[in-house]
Parts: structure tokens; sequence; C-alpha cells
């Protein structure tokens, strides 16, 4: 039985880019009906051209955007549902790790719980895919895996998600590891992830190549955390490259934070972004808000192709008290380090949240939307995605598949 269309009204949606009589830039924009069947857009209607029969929900000019992806998460980390508590300092990465081990063995029964708020909290600012990443490891083994997993499933019918399988205490360092990531790849696990071969396993072929194999093995994706700078991390991600070249490696590939691309050589530069764009292996960053060592260059990135995503992290855990998990943060932080102040610029950021480019112009007018799109919109009170991005607007209705949430 074919379901039936829902149409929602009087939608804002941009067209393009125009000057005023001041020549200062702003958004063009017109309204729409939208018509929504089976969780995806049917038609886009000039409102001027809407039937009777096509009424329904009235937007009353409500702006609506692409909704976001959340690109890197660790849902099994976070203490939101448990109450308020402050992350601890600590004197350097190891330290954390050690702390960690035993913080989530003890935080473990509660993960599906606490993972439920946090996709709760993502889904409310207007996510329609968390890419989360889950510890695989001796302590906690696949409990927190299974309680991500199934609150996850809870909104599949909302959300798409990637659950990265995630060596946080390495993963050459104890063989039951490897054993416990192949086990969660069996169970649910869609991409393979890593931890700095350099910096954690102390080998960085022998880790790659690990990775590589379980990924081939299960015919799933990488996305691997890569925080080792300088010659080292220049070294691992040429390696990561070859690697992939060697094998043909067809599938998904990422890099998160990849702060050693800001230490590559001059001369190498060029070359080295060219193989990330050809392999289409995307670069994940969290926004760091140190940009001198560790933003990777993301406007150089994009330019030269390779698509640079955007998430939260952690938040609410053991590693930060202070993120909100609102993308939109992450991008007004990212346009504020960058001098991004313009119209066009503001608009064009979202291309790191939302994975598209912005189609429309000064020369050219188009939507955000096409027929054929999921409906995955946020709707809010906004002139442009511009203002939405400068002012995280805190008023937002969100659709995602078609469904109001």
């Amino acid at each position: 039985m074919t379901a039936s269309i829902v149409y929602l009204n009087n939608v804002r949606l941009e067209t393009g880019f125009a000057k005023d009589h001041h020549e200062l830039t702003y958004t063009k924009t017109a309204r729409y009906t939208l018509a929504i069947q089976e969780g995806k857009i049917q038609a886009i209607i000039p409102q001027n051209q809407v039937t009777e029969k096509q009424q329904g929900t009235d937007l009353n000019g409500q702006l609506a955007i692409p909704a976001f992806q959340e690109s890197h998460n660790h849902l099994d980390k976070t203490y939101l549902s448990l109450g308020w508590r402050a992350s601890q300092p600590v004197k350097n990465l190891k330290e954390r790790l050690a702390d960690e081990a035993s913080e989530l063995k003890l935080l473990a029964p509660s993960t599906e719980q606490r993972a439920t708020a946090m996709i709760e909290k993502l889904i409310g600012y207007g996510a329609s895919y968390i890419r989360t990443h889950v510890n695989i490891d001796p302590y906690v083994e696949l409990e927190n895996f299974w309680g991500v997993k199934r609150a996850l499933e809870k909104y599949a019918h909302v959300i798409d998600y990637d659950i990265v399988v995630f060596p946080q205490h390495g993963l050459l360092k104890n063989p039951q590891t490897v054993l416990l990531m192949r086990e969660a790849l069996k169970n649910g696990g869609t991409m393979v992830g890593g931890l700095d071969p350099a910096g954690i396993d102390y080998a960085i072929e022998e880790s790659l190549e690990t990775i590589f194999d379980l990924a081939e093995e299960f015919q799933v994706g990488i996305d691997i955390h890569l925080h080792d700078t300088g010659e080292v991390g220049v070294y691992t991600i040429d390696k990561f490259l070859d690697i992939l070249e060697e094998r043909k490696f067809t599938q998904r590939t990422a890099i998160s934070h990849a702060f050693a691309l800001l230490d590559v050589r001059p001369a190498e530069k060029e070359k080295l972004y060219q193989r990330l764009a050809t392999h289409q292996t995307a670069i994940m960053s969290t926004i760091p808000y140190d940009p001198r060592y560790l933003l990777p260059p993301i406007d150089v990135l994009r330019q030269a192709g390779v698509s640079v995503h955007l998430g939260s992290d952690g938040f609410f855990d053991s590693w930060s008290s202070n993120v909100s998990g609102d993308l939109f943060e992450k991008l007004r932080n990212f346009c504020e380090m960058t001098g991004k102040i313009t119209e066009e610029q503001l608009t064009q950021a979202y291309v790191h949240g939302c994975g598209k480019v912005a189609p429309f112009s000064f020369e050219e007018e188009r939507l955000w939307f096409t027929e054929g799109d999921e409906a995955n919109f946020i709707f809010t009170e906004a002139a442009s995605t511009a203002e939405v991005i400068a002012r995280k607007p805190q008023k937002r209705q969100i659709m995602l598949k078609g469904q109001w949430v």
C-alpha cells in the first residue's frame, strides 16, 4: 500500500545570492510547498501553484535547511542521563586512557541509557546521521558495543548511522583486542577504527595492515584516529594511502583529527592532498581550539577536493565537560577561527556539516533540495543558512526521513 503524501506549506527555501542597493550581499528565498511521501521529497511546488488538495501543515515561512551529519562521536563515553559531573585533569593521553579503562567498566551497565540520551540530544539539534566510535578492548569487551547498538537501533527509523569498532587502548597491545573487534564486526559494526599506529601501537605498518585486514575480511570501511603530529603523523597518512593503493581498497575511508596535515612539507602538500582526494579519503575534524597546531587546513583541503566533515567528538564525558553536541556551535567556531564573515562564506561552510555544497550562487538559482532526496530538514526562523551558522538558533523544528522528531 502506497503511503499518503504529507504537504508542508509556506516553507522558505534559499534560491541564490544577490546584492541590495547598498551592495550588501543577502540570500534570496522563495516560498514552496514540500510534498513528502515514504520519507522522501516527492515534489517541490512553488507556493503560488499549490492547489486546495495540497494544503497541509503551514510552516509560516520558516526557513528549511538540510539536517546535519554528526561525523565523529563517542556515544559510549558520555555521562548524559547520570547527572552533572565535570571532567578531571590528567597529565597526558596515557593517563587519560588508564582512567577511562576503569571508568567505562563501571559505566557499562548504563551504556544504552546514556547513549540514548546522547542520540536524542543530537537528533534534537538536527542530526540525520551519527558516526560513533565505540571502545573495543579487554577491559569492557563488547558490553558498551551492545549498549550503543541497541540505542541506535531504536532510532533507525529516523537516522542513519555507522558504528566504528574502535581500539581505544591500542590494536596490538593485547591479542584479545583483534578478536574482540572481529566479534563486533560480525555483530553489526560497520567500520574499522584505529588509534595512533605510532604513538599508541608503536608499529605503524603492522597496525595499519591489521586494520585493512579486518576491513577487507568484513567488507567495511575504515575511520582511524590520528593524533600523531610531525613527520611521524605525515608518514602514517602516506603509509595509510600506500596500503589502500596496494590493496585496491574500495570501501569508505577516513582519517579523524589528522593534526599532522599541518606539518606536511610545502613541496609535498599538493601531492598528498591530491592522493586523499583521489581515494575519497575524508578528514573528520572536531574543530579544536588551537588552530596553530591542531586544526587541519580545512579550506586548503577542500580546494584540493578532499571532503572534510565535522563532529562533536565526546561530550559530557571524562574527556570534555564543555561541548554541547550542537554542530552549529562547531561550524560557528570554525568560521570565527578562519575569518569567515560574509554571507557566501558562512553558507558555504555548511558543506562540512551537511555533506553537500550549497548549490546556489549569484549566477545560478537552485535549491538545497531536489525531488527524491530524503526528507531531512531543520526548520527555523532565520533569514538564511548564513544566519543559522552565525547565530545558532535555539528554536528548531526537525523532520527526519519524513517524520517529526
